[in-house]
């Protein structure tokens, strides 16, 4: 049985409570990050918490919490459950009070919640053998850029995918692909370009993207950070995934399109192997 934390306190995972009056219950008023951990370590972990900063801000959520203190509770979980690959899942909300629309966040005393997750990162069947994505209509909420915890129709959109055979969903649009269900995206052209779409509210500033970005901006790779089709997408020579959990994740189709002949393409498996090697130089 795992131990988590919850406010304060490290306790059985079964013994953990939260007020039914918490908005994060009540109104999905809620932020969360999640860092992976390798060897026993965090990656990317300043970053993350970089970005709850930013979340709390457009939220106009209060963060009671130091960095510090934020990093110790990430170690000391890792250390109570054993972890060697895997994450760690934050979840900080608003707090509890009678259900309304209207709130005072001055009046409210956050909740902060932690738990791990056993995963293996490095040798995965998506890292093997690749992945599928089917395309579908992105129906969320204007406010992408911030991580909250509204995934219910990213849950729906991965649903959609599993019904038809596929691992993920792309969400897209007005024709063109914003991010996947829970990553981002990219397409690898024919010539070798890496192409994503550019930071704005469509999309989440992926920490994994851009750790990855500048890694490969030191090789000399060429990134173009601008829209692109989902025809471009069925065109590309190779296309990938990123985020925490899976790092970097060839996709093989699209929508029944088969690229770099099914299997992960050279761009990609050079681009994975560059991230784990270079985060590992970096664990907290």
């Amino acid at each position: 049985m795992r131990t988590v934390y919850v406010n304060g306190e490290y306790v059985p995972e079964n013994e953990a409570k939260i007020s039914v009056f918490d908005r994060g219950f009540l109104m999905a008023d809620a932020i969360y990050e999640v860092a992976a951990v390798l060897d026993g370590k965090l990656t990317d972990f300043p970053a993350h918490i970089k970005r709850l900063h930013r979340s709390a801000g457009e939220l106009g959520m209060r963060v009671d919490v130091s960095d510090d203190e934020l990093l110790e509770i990430h170690r000391e979980l890792i250390r109570l459950n054993g972890v060697d690959q895997g994450m760690v899942y934050l979840q900080m909300t608003r707090g509890a009070t009678d259900r309304d629309f209207v709130f005072d966040t001055d009046a409210l005393t956050p909740s902060l919640v932690l738990f791990t997750q056993k995963k293996e990162l490095i040798d995965t069947g998506v890292a093997r053998n690749g992945m599928k994505v089917i395309t579908v209509e992105d129906k969320r909420w204007g406010r992408c850029d911030i991580k909250t915890t509204q995934l219910l129709y990213p849950s729906l959109a991965k649903m959609e995918a599993k019904k038809a055979g596929a691992d993920d969903a792309w969400l897209v649009r007005d024709g063109e692909i914003t991010e996947g269900s829970s990553n981002n995206a990219y397409i690898v052209t024919k010539d070798g370009a890496i192409v994503t779409r550019p930071l704005s509210n469509s999309i989440l500033p992926g920490i994994t993207r851009a750790t990855l970005i500048a890694y490969a901006e030191e090789t000399g790779t060429r990134i173009e950070e601008r829209v692109f089709t989902v025809k471009e997408a069925h065109e590309a020579a190779e296309a990938f995934i990123t985020s925490a959990s899976v790092f970097v994740g060839p996709v093989v189709s699209i929508d029944g399109v088969q690229l770099s002949d099914g299997k992960p393409g050279p761009v990609t498996t050079r681009l994975r192997e560059l991230y784990i090697a270079e985060s590992r130089k970096r664990l907290l």
